[in-house]
């Protein structure tokens, strides 16, 4: 596992392939306002695949 960092919704890092990317903002045009702009992801990577978790206990595979 390699540590990765953490980041705000609407802010999905470059690094994280396309695919993912659709399917955070798929999550993230679910969340009320109030969600949008308290909770954050982590994204962490785990045999060279992105896992992000957002605060609320989603979690998502690369």
């Amino acid at each position: 596992m390699q540590l990765g960092s953490r980041f705000s919704v609407g802010q999905t890092p470059r690094a994280i392939p396309a695919e993912l990317a659709a399917r955070i903002q798929e999550v993230e045009d679910s969340l009320s306002d109030d969600e949008r702009t308290t909770l954050r992801w982590t994204l962490t990577w785990l045999e060279n695949r992105a896992v992000v978790e957002l605060d609320n206990g989603v979690i998502l595979r690369g």
